[in-house]
């Protein structure tokens, strides 16, 4: 699966969700393409689903709230591990991305 446009590309490789560019959609229902793609590798079962965001350089509040909503889902499906990937090159990943471990503590994240 795979949504592209010229500011961002978002697609999927089992359950590796790759996040690429800059993403400033307005509002939640701009993400939802977004949001029914990582449902879809939720649907799956997998034993882990990884974010990664290592080339995303951009990412709006709407955006960080796509990542909460999908997090606290993952919370009600225990059987299923989440890790998330970062990049110490973009300033917002460090700031946000730890606030994914306060929503649900079985969240992995690495910011390298």
């Amino acid at each position: 699966m795979e949504i592209k446009t010229a500011e961002y590309n978002v697609w999927t490789e089992g359950a590796i969700i790759h996040y690429e560019g800059t993403l400033r959609l307005s509002g939640t229902d701009a993400y939802q393409p977004i949001l029914d793609m990582m449902q879809t590798v939720l649907a799956e079962k997998p034993q882990t689903v990884v974010l990664d965001l290592t080339q995303l350089e951009f990412l709006n509040s709407s955006g960080i709230n796509l990542l909460a909503k999908f997090t606290i889902e993952l919370r009600k499906l225990p059987e299923i591990g989440m890790k998330v990937l970062g990049s110490t090159l973009i300033p917002w990943q460090a700031k946000s991305l730890p606030n994914l471990q306060k929503l649900h503590k079985g969240v992995e994240l690495t910011i390298s």
